[in-house]
């Protein structure tokens, strides 16, 4: 590491942007979080002579700004899961903007060799994000409709059954259109560009693999640039098994960590039984480990990990899946 190396932590809020520069001694700044002050701020405070190390925690929309901008700057930018952050620090006492700041930028001084710099999303992946959180929120709201409409059988009522029912059947239909407009305009911009058509055709080619997970696959990677391992990926997802062994008395099986995307483990996880109903390379193994007296829920989740492989090994050998129903 250089002794000229600046570390600076971003906390960021809906309007304002609390910087701690860490070098010798500490700085600290409040800005708004505009494209135009980030720009004024970064362009004065970035030297070329030092290198920048410049972390912010991914807190969605908020962050957009500093994701289009820092990447264009002298210095190497980072977007840190806050779960990573949080479960770095240990136990602490007090939270504000600027201590969050400060911690942030500690966190990178002492990480940085371990994590990957950002790589700056295409237009066509953010308007994929964007569009995917749509329907997921029209999603949420669609079920809880259709709750609300088994609640009401309870009601003695039957008029005013029918009339809460008839509301909410209205709205369930409304939400329905809205999720296929979504969806028709994420498979138009997949159509319409090349890279992104051929990723989606190669991961549907794999078994279980529907265009939901794979849109979420090529969202979630950033086009596997951000991901390029099954084993990061399955990590991610919270498929991947770790053992649990100290000395020789604590010897636990391996188990997967609580700590994934849990929206792209489920989508794993229908897909895996998706797989597994038909008749295919994965079914075959699926039903063989089971006749041998293998946990079910294990196996299962072998052919989660499988599926990432499998997807994988299509990416790096630019082909598309063949079913040769010999898995071993």
């Amino acid at each position: 590491m250089k002794t000229n190396s600046k570390f600076i932590g971003i906390d960021v809020s809906k309007k304002t942007l609390d910087i701690c520069i860490l070098s010798d001694r500490k700085e600290f700044f409040k800005i708004d979080n505009t494209p135009q002050s980030i720009e004024e701020f970064f362009t004065g405070n970035l030297s070329k002579k030092t290198t920048h190390y410049v972390c912010i925690e991914n807190t969605g929309k908020y962050g957009w700004a500093l994701m289009k901008l820092m990447p264009e700057f002298n210095c190497l930018f980072y977007v840190v899961n806050p779960l990573h952050l949080k479960k770095s620090m240990g136990l602490i006492r007090g939270k504000n903007d600027k201590i969050d700041a400060l911690r942030i930028a500690k966190f990178i001084k002492s990480n940085h060799t371990e994590i990957v710099a950002f790589i700056t999303q295409r237009i066509e992946i953010k308007e994929l994000q964007v569009l995917l959180t749509e329907r997921k929120h029209r999603i949420k709201q669609r079920k809880s409709l259709v709750i609300k409409n088994k609640e009401y059988l309870s009601l003695s009522d039957e008029k005013l059954i029918k009339k809460l029912t008839q509301k909410n059947n209205r709205l369930i239909k409304e939400l329905d259109k809205q999720i296929k407009e979504f969806e028709k305009s994420i498979q138009e911009i997949i159509k319409q560009d090349q890279k992104l058509s051929t990723l989606q055709k190669q991961l549907v080619s794999t078994p279980g693999v529907g265009k939901v997970l794979a849109w979420n696959l090529l969202v979630k990677t950033n086009e596997f640039k951000t991901i390029t391992e099954p084993r990061k990926l399955a990590c991610y997802a919270g498929v991947a098994p770790f053992e649990n062994i100290s000395g020789t008395s604590i010897f636990r099986k391996p188990r997967v960590s609580s700590f994934a995307d849990k929206d792209l483990k489920r989508l794993l996880h229908l897909g895996a039984m998706s797989a597994i109903r038909l008749k295919n390379d994965l079914s075959i193994y699926y039903n063989r480990k089971v006749e041998e007296g293998k946990n079910k829920m294990s196996v299962l989740n072998a052919v989660r990990n499988k599926i990432i492989h499998i997807i994988f090994a299509l990416i790096k050998n630019q082909t598309f899946y063949q079913n040769r129903l010999n898995l071993s």
